[in-house]
């Protein structure tokens, strides 16, 4: 009832002659959940009810009420139809509309546009870089820190996007070229649409030795996990330097990222407006990626209930 309020005095959406519009978002709530949608959250209270909270809100909610029974549940397994295809690189935007509800601006880093014919340069580059700021809530806290270490204001990751990866040989190859793309990152991370269930063993074993995470990305990209975390790591700026010299759009990404970071309280919210705009489209509504799916060929969760 408290979410049904909120819905009608911020006028969010008109429910029109519905008879028992608090259960219907009671139902889709729950959707929201079982489906492992990262958007949304709830906590168990008690007598068995359930409070929801946006993700995204996450920091601003105390760690007293946080500290009750956090629920997600993961997304179901999707299987691909092989009489249609994608491209990889259409499976960018889904990553980068993951990123952005995680607060990490990302951009593609085309290795075909770096300097020099070298086909080897494909293991230098990452497919795509992300960086995420530490949202701090006051300006002393924020003032504190940087003064402390400015390198703990930010995180930078690097993403190797695969669309499947069904066999050993083809985990190892891409789990390595992540290694390789990523040594200059905090995170580093393998991403797939599809993983074969028999390689979980030995993507854990890869993990634990690399520490490179791996992202099951999914058609709905707010239902795409983490299978393995990413291990941080101080940023190598010598190899930073190199991607700089070797790539326009990465040179371009770090500079709007410093511009961002020293930016004062006056310029702070249009170098933000300023970076948003530079790194990669990401979809705004569920609809925006239901018809990209669709255009795309890339099966959905519908699909595989057909």
């Amino acid at each position: 009832m408290e979410i049904y309020k909120h819905i009608i005095q911020n006028n969010y959406y008109e429910f029109g002659t519905a008879k028992t519009p608090a259960s219907t978002i009671s139902a889709l709530l729950g959707d929201f959940i079982r489906n492992g949608d990262t958007r949304v959250k709830r906590i168990k209270q008690d007598g068995g009810t359930y409070s929801y909270y946006l993700t995204k809100n996450e920091q601003n909610i105390g760690i007293d009420i946080l500290s009750g029974d956090t629920e997600t549940q993961n997304a179901k397994p999707i299987k691909i139809n092989k009489s249609k295809t994608y491209e990889e690189r259409d499976l960018h935007i889904l990553l980068s509309s993951y990123l952005k509800n995680t607060d990490t601006y990302s951009k593609t880093i085309f290795h075909e546009q770096s300097n020099g014919k070298d086909n080897n340069q494909i293991w230098t580059h990452p497919d795509m870089v992300g960086i995420k700021f530490q949202n701090l809530q006051t300006k002393a806290s924020q003032n504190f820190l940087k003064a402390i270490n400015r390198v703990d204001t930010f995180k930078l990751s690097s993403y190797e996007l695969k669309r499947e990866i069904n066999s050993d040989s083809e985990l190892k190859k891409a789990f390595f070229q992540a290694v390789s793309n990523s040594s200059w990152a905090n995170y580093g991370y393998l991403v797939a649409f599809e993983f074969s269930d028999s390689l979980h063993e030995e993507m854990a074993r890869l993990n634990q030795s690399f520490g490179i995470g791996i992202i099951e990305l999914n058609a709905n990209p707010y239902q795409s996990k983490v299978l393995y975390p990413s291990v941080f790591r101080v940023l190598d700026f010598k190899t930073i330097d190199k991607l700089c010299k070797m790539n326009k759009k990465f040179e371009k990404f770090i500079e709007q990222t410093e511009k961002l970071m020293t930016a004062s309280e006056k310029y702070i919210s249009g170098a933000e407006k300023e970076l948003d705009e530079f790194c990669d489209r990401y979809f705004e509504n569920d609809t925006e990626v239901d018809k990209y799916c669709k255009e795309k060929h890339i099966p959905t969760n519908e699909d595989d209930n057909i």
